[in-house]
């Protein structure tokens, strides 16, 4: 179950402002892990296995660090610029883990545009509760109300 401060759709370029954010919700499952090991193929024991899990620096078993990635991509695609943003780069930092069970709150906010080559700059971040456990910057190029 995902929880969004806005409906899905599109803002084209020429409506975005620096400072826009739009964020998304979700708690992280159990099933989410075993989805993503199935489909990236990674199937790390970190991700899967408790006893293994248990002897890491971490403690306890972890989320994938992708899976994590992809709620941004989904606030990108889904909110801002949303439907027809074309993804053209991502940094990320991971800071923290997120564990089975965590509500991840994945934020995206507007910090420059550049309206000649239609290339939007986006802070991206991740976080649990109060802890930062993801940052990172985007470029997409934003659809445009004159060319789509």
């Amino acid at each position: 179950m995902m929880l969004d401060n806005l409906p899905r759709g599109t803002i084209v370029i020429e409506d975005l402002e620096v400072g826009m954010m739009r964020y998304l919700q979700k708690v992280v499952t159990d099933e989410d892990i075993e989805m993503f090991a199935q489909v990236s193929t990674d199937r790390n024991p970190v991700h899967l296995d408790d006893d293994y899990a248990q002897d890491t620096i971490f403690e306890g078993r972890i989320a994938h660090g992708m899976l994590t990635a992809g709620l941004i991509s989904a606030v990108i695609g889904e909110q801002l610029p949303g439907h027809g943003t074309v993804y053209l780069g991502q940094t990320l930092k991971f800071m923290a883990p997120v564990r089975p069970g965590d509500m991840v709150r994945a934020e995206v906010t507007v910090e420059a545009i550049d309206h000649a080559k239609r290339r939007v700059t986006l802070a991206t971040r991740c976080l649990v509760g109060d802890t930062v456990v993801l940052k990172g910057e985007a470029v997409v190029l934003a659809p445009s109300r004159k060319f789509d």
